[in-house]
């Protein structure tokens, strides 16, 4: 619960400092890779290139970046200084924001509702536990910075959810999901360049319908553009109404499915 009390506290001078930042899996958000795309000054491909790997989320089998660790070094971050710690601190990832609390989120039972619930995570190595410091979780997650991201990612969690859920019965409709709809998943999550050239270069907005004021919003809000991705994604992989087709692209479809069963 967001008034649940723990006690908490990291900083430079604990003993376990920076031991959280070697040998770890941290699998990189949407909002993650906007922001330190951003930092680095570099495209979203280029950050991707030099410092994440491809990966297969393993509940969802939908694709995912990680982030690169050392080789060397005790499997480092590529971020972190020894002596200075995280060298991306005001754009780390959402991930390393919630330490030591693990985050997920439920459909809840026999509603269409959703429940976020927050675990606390204790390892040998982590001595913050022992701090005095007491805080809620509603006011760690303020203080990390994390409101932001959850509001930003959470078109791509509601779709992982989802999609833990679907694979129970083989996927949607009781099919894997196709390689290019994977392909599109993961455009869509880690680079927002290429997916802002295909609403704008392809033919989705003579398909879609989108709002002009909306359209040019699309143009420069990588957030906003975000946001119609996986509105987009729940669409095609789930057949969720959050997109809806364009007048006439949807009575086309319709006399096609009519010809297709010969309905005349």
């Amino acid at each position: 619960m967001a008034d649940d009390m723990f006690a908490f506290r990291c900083h430079k001078g604990i003993g376990c400092w920076n031991k959280c930042c070697h040998d770890t899996d941290i699998t990189l958000t949407p909002m993650d890779i906007l922001r330190l795309s951003r930092r680095l000054e570099l495209r979203p491909r280029d950050f991707l290139a030099q410092y994440t790997l491809p990966a297969i989320h393993e509940q969802s089998n939908l694709p995912v970046a990680k982030l690169r660790m050392r080789s060397a070094g005790g499997g480092a971050c590529v971020f972190m200084h020894e002596v200075d710690g995280c060298t991306v601190y005001p754009d780390r990832p959402a991930t390393c924001r919630y330490y030591p609390l693990g985050f997920a989120t439920v459909k809840l039972r026999d509603s269409e509702g959703k429940a976020d619930f927050h675990f606390l995570v204790k390892e040998p190595h982590c001595l913050g536990h022992e701090e005095s410091k007491l805080q809620s979780v509603d006011a760690f997650r303020r203080e990390q910075g994390v409101v932001d991201y959850d509001r930003v990612n959470r078109g791509w969690m509601d779709i992982l959810m989802k999609m833990v859920s679907w694979r129970t019965l083989g996927g949607p409709g009781g099919k894997d999901v196709a390689p290019q709809t994977q392909k599109m998943f993961f455009m869509v999550s880690t680079d927002v360049e290429a997916f802002r050239d295909f609403v704008f270069k392809t033919r989705f907005l003579e398909t879609y319908q989108i709002d002009p004021e909306m359209t040019e919003r699309l143009k420069v809000e990588d957030e906003l553009l975000l946001a119609l991705g996986f509105d987009w994604m729940k669409n095609v992989l789930f057949n969720e109404p959050t997109i809806a087709l364009r007048e006439d692209v949807l009575h086309q479809a319709i006399a096609q499915k009519r010809e297709e069963v010969g309905g005349g």
